[in-house]
């Protein structure tokens, strides 16, 4: 069950991200896109956080995956196949970039573990 709240809950914020955020965008400027990043951001992430709609027990990957993923599918089912085969350099470079992060923030972990560890030793 926490899996499907999990698609639900991240396919409801990839749908208002994809079909809300751009019409405040267009109809009232750069102030209907913070509004609405405020109000669509907001809103789920109330539901999928404090309700507990989304699962985080495992590796964590939060609403921005499922509303990638909307987003993505949203243009293949509109354009077709051709809409995913363009936008795989793109997700090439984001994986690329997830994975540095990754790394990034294992070595600061081992760092901040290994700093933390060090006065102990200078007291003993």
């Amino acid at each position: 069950m926490k899996h499907l709240g999990t698609i639900i809950g991240t396919a409801i914020a990839g749908i208002f991200v994809m079909s809300v955020w751009g019409a405040f965008a267009d109809a009232y400027g750069i102030g209907g896109g913070w509004f609405a990043g405020f109000i669509i951001i907001g809103t789920m992430w109330f539901l999928n956080h404090s309700v507990g709609l989304l699962n985080n027990g495992g590796a964590f990957v939060d609403m921005a995956a499922g509303i990638g993923m909307a987003g993505t599918m949203r243009d293949v089912f509109m354009q077709g196949g051709e809409a995913f085969t363009s936008c795989l350099p793109t997700l090439v470079v984001v994986l690329i970039g997830g994975m540095a992060g990754g790394f990034v923030a294992a070595k600061c972990e081992q760092y901040l573990e290994k700093k933390k560890a060090e006065p102990q030793k200078a007291e003993a």
